[in-house]
């Protein structure tokens, strides 16, 4: 099996790794009441997607 023969320096290393940052998820307002939630998904607040109600709210 082949080895490495000298060390990866930082910098290389960090070059590679420099697309591996984690991105923050995105949020969108929902529509229909404003509540903050992630982009296609059900609102968890109203319960609305798409332009009608597809889940019940969620109890509070």
């Amino acid at each position: 099996m082949a080895v490495p023969k000298r060390r990866q320096s930082k910098s290389r290393s960090r070059k590679r790794n420099s697309h591996n940052a984690v991105t923050p998820p995105q949020v969108s307002g929902c529509p229909e009441c404003g509540h903050p939630r992630p982009s296609h998904v059900v609102c968890p607040k109203c319960g609305w997607y798409m332009g009608r109600v597809l889940a019940p709210p969620a109890d509070e």
